[in-house]
């Protein structure tokens, strides 16, 4: 995050830390960023491919819960298999619902490896184009078998290779799922609207700032210090907003941001 800032939701008094990368959430409630790396060293390497896989058919129903019926009723559903993400329900909107996995956030995530995590997610056909190459490759190496370090050197790779499309405007997502499990801290979960912009500061569009509603993340690293890390990777940023209720329409707890300086 920049300058180690830590953005949360507080919700009812229980801090909610939401900073949002890759298309799922870093929730630290309320720690610092070395706090939070030290409560999650039990994932410091995957898990067994079958803590990442669910049940076919829950699946489906929760990537659809993703976004209001009216758009995830039309979409694609992705479910994710041992060889990575497949189609289970070819769609005619556009959009493309999944459920991410902790390995779709930035690489520096403390919980990039913790099998609980459910990222219910909906892309529009903007943010699908572009990003869905990105989140499919990395899928297929996880499942693989592969490190963290070799998933970064393979979206380097592709990347170089101009197998992956551009980022083109108006691309967003929905992230709206009751069911959704996003972070082991506070609530675990927060409906919200994401959108990708290929820029590298917060500043244009005045996130993270005391009484902006928008938040922000790199979509690559949390942490300023990625250094020679990002090399190889193009600016490009997740703008979050917060909403108060739940794809089906339920009213969500009430939110409002706080950005806490370690």
């Amino acid at each position: 995050m920049r300058k180690s800032i830590v953005t949360t939701f507080v919700s009812r008094g229980a801090g909610v830390a939401i900073a949002c990368a890759a298309i799922c959430l870093l929730c630290t409630n309320g720690l610092t960023w070395a706090q939070s790396q030290r409560a999650t060293m039990t994932y410091a390497s995957m898990a067994p491919a079958e803590g990442y896989l669910m049940d076919r058919d829950e699946e489906i129903a929760l990537a659809r819960s993703a976004a209001p019926k009216s758009v995830s009723q039309d979409a694609t559903v992705l479910v994710l298999g041992r060889q990575g993400y497949q189609t289970a329900v070819e769609g005619k909107n556009g959009f493309v619902c999944m459920v991410e996995r902790g390995w779709n956030a930035a690489f520096d995530w403390p919980e990039f490896w913790n099998p609980k995590i459910r990222g219910a997610d909906c892309l529009n056909p903007p943010a699908a184009r572009a990003l869905l190459p990105l989140v499919k490759l990395r899928a297929e190496l996880v499942m693989a078998g592969r490190s963290q370090e070799e998933i970064i050197a393979g979206v380097k790779s592709a990347l170089a290779a101009r197998q992956m499309p551009a980022l083109g405007s108006g691309a967003m997502a929905y992230m709206m799922a009751r069911g959704s499990y996003l972070t082991d801290a506070g609530e675990h979960n927060g409906p919200h609207l994401m959108f990708f912009i290929p820029v590298s500061q917060a500043a244009t569009w005045g996130a993270d700032l005391p009484g902006s509603p928008v938040m922000s993340s790199s979509y690559w690293f949390f942490s300023p210090k990625a250094g020679g890390n990002t090399d190889g990777l193009p600016p490009l940023r997740v703008f979050i907003v917060g909403v108060g209720w739940w794809s089906d329409g339920a009213t969500a707890p009430p939110h409002s941001l706080h950005h806490e300086l370690p």
